[in-house]
């Protein structure tokens, strides 16, 4: 009988965990499922175009796995038992929707990498009235309703961060007839170093967005969006960029979580409470350098799914636990198609002086997003050839094993 193995998400993490799973395991030893809602790979980082109207490249992932060793099932994730070690799917259509068929599926290892998504913040109006590209379904919705506006009709980006700012230029750029504006709760790109905060503002004024700055948004309604000061913002269309909320599915389980329902996890991403679970992506809490933890970024993300398979696969044959702390080199950030910032940043996350600008920087972030997504559609891509042979002792008493050795 084959160790099981269900990695819950294909998003980047999810998917970069179950190829280098598959790589790294002998397929007579384990039984890799890969449970996912689509039947495509999406590249979150891009939401924003598509949202503006360009067109991307589909990604199935039949295409991207055959072969691999790894089973797709494409299911909508009900509900996860940590104690039974069972996972509730209902099969889907492919656009998300249930289609027929309930199942529970039994594991040995659970990888959860459900991610997250949009986050109204409980602001009155958000959820009836906001868009939101968290995911594809919000981008394509977003992305009619701009094809429909008119020349002079005003677009009001709510959120100052990294989704925020690529949303403002992306549609600025495309529809150069709209007027788009940002709202952001403190000054713009204040996280960024001087020189980075300069090329910002920079880029907003040739872009013609006009900026919010320390302005919380207390409601949305149809046709604009209030304030903390008493003031309404004219918008024929908000849209929603203020971060992002986990999959609530793991707060409803007795994994140890944290108030926002983020998978509490050691350094090798495994549950600090349910040995056989990993949590990778948005939906971990897990402490990067300075004892701070990583944000939701495809930058921490993708290392530790990286971290977690190498880990998987060292408890299971006798390896060596990765010793690979994670930390950050830079922040890349497209300001539309021909224009980007490369902020660096210390191993914690902090600015630095240095940035690069402009269009080579464009070009650093093409390479990177692109750089990103075909890691994902080349899973077993470089990573040695000769899978190790799972111990069947080890894999059978599990963290028992671990802690006597």
């Amino acid at each position: 009988m084959r160790h099981r193995i269900i990695v819950l998400g294909a998003g980047y993490t999810g998917a970069f965990a179950a190829g280098r799973l598959a790589r790294r395991l002998r397929r007579e030893d384990v039984a890799i499922t890969l449970v996912n809602a689509e039947r495509d790979f999406v590249e979150r980082v891009r939401l924003h175009q598509l949202a503006a109207g360009q067109d991307l490249r589909p990604r199935p992932l039949s295409e991207m796995f055959a072969g691999a060793g790894v089973e797709l099932r494409l299911a909508k994730v009900t509900g996860v038992d940590v104690d039974r070690k069972t996972v509730a799917v209902a099969d889907v259509n492919g656009t998300g929707l249930v289609a027929a068929g309930a199942e529970e599926l039994g594991y040995d290892t659970l990888v959860y990498a459900l991610g997250s998504g949009w986050n109204a913040q409980g602001v009155p109006g958000a959820a009836e009235h906001a868009y939101e590209i968290a995911g594809r379904p919000g981008a394509l919705r977003l992305r009619e309703r701009l094809a429909r506006l008119d020349a002079g009709q005003s677009v009001v980006v709510v959120g100052g961060g990294l989704t925020g700012v690529e949303a403002a230029t992306e549609i600025a750029e495309a529809r150069p007839d709209l007027e788009v504006a940002l709202a952001a709760r403190g000054g713009l790109g204040d996280w960024l170093s001087p020189k980075g905060r300069e090329h910002l503002r920079k880029v907003f004024g040739r872009l013609g967005i006009t900026v919010h700055e320390h302005t919380a948004v207390t409601g949305v309604e149809a046709g604009r969006v209030a304030t903390a000061g008493g003031r309404a913002i004219p918008a024929a269309v908000t849209v929603w960029a203020t971060g992002f909320a986990v999959h609530p599915i793991a707060k409803a389980t007795t994994l140890e979580v944290t108030g926002t329902g983020q998978i509490v996890v050691d350094g090798t991403m495994r549950s600090v409470s349910h040995p056989d679970v990993y949590a990778v992506g948005d939906a971990a809490l897990a402490m990067g350098p300075g004892d701070k933890p990583l944000r939701m970024s495809c930058a921490s993300g993708t290392p530790a799914a990286w971290q977690a398979a190498d880990a998987i696969a060292a408890r299971l044959t006798g390896g060596k636990l990765p010793n690979a702390p994670i930390r950050y080199f830079n922040q890349c950030i497209s300001l539309g198609r021909e224009d980007g910032l490369i902020q660096y940043v210390t191993a914690d996350d902090r600015a630095v002086r240095a940035v690069l600008t402009g269009r080579i920087a464009a070009v650093y972030k093409e390479l990177v997003c692109k750089g990103a997504a075909w890691g994902v559609a080349n899973p077993t891509f470089g990573l040695p050839t000769r899978r190790r042979r799972v111990t069947w002792e080890r894999a059978a008493a599990g963290p028992a094993v671990e802690a006597l050795a």
